[in-house]
């Protein structure tokens, strides 16, 4: 039950932390938060990762679709996956949910974490990488690499 759990609390602060910024910071206008590490700068973010593919949204849409449905499905179908494999499901749906209610609502993804020396992510984004990587290890132990 708990990776359900761990997917309403990604979602949650995603979407929080998402409304905050909407709330707060006018767009492209960078807040110092701990200059010069990270900042906050709202962008409307209409591509993938690092801004790919820019505008492709109904491809974005039916990537993030079938995405949900493949960790959920992996979450539900399974009896007892390995722990490995639940948190990276669980926080690759929380922040797949996330960003697709930003593509469908906004027509584009909030972001708002800027280090500076990566392209502006947010909550949702982070937990997603961290879930694919936990996911990667999870396969990468499997196959005995």
């Amino acid at each position: 039950m708990w990776p359900w759990l761990v997917s309403g609390l990604v979602l949650a602060a995603d979407q929080l932390t998402k409304a905050i910024v909407l709330d707060r910071l006018p767009p492209s206008e960078p807040l110092p938060v701990l200059p010069p590490v990270l900042y906050f700068t709202y962008i409307h973010n209409t591509g993938a990762a690092f801004g790919l593919f820019k505008g492709q949204q109904l491809l974005f849409i039916i990537v993030s679709l079938a995405v949900i449905a493949w960790m959920g499905w992996e979450l539900a179908a399974r009896a007892k996956p390995p722990l490995v494999m639940r948190w990276g499901c669980a926080l690759v749906l929380g922040g797949a949910i996330g960003n697709l209610i930003d593509r469908l609502r906004f027509g584009y993804v909030v972001d708002f974490i800027d280090l500076r020396v990566w392209p502006v992510f947010n909550i949702g984004d982070s937990a997603i990488t961290i879930g694919v990587g936990l996911l990667l290890l999870h396969a990468f132990r499997r196959r005995g690499a």
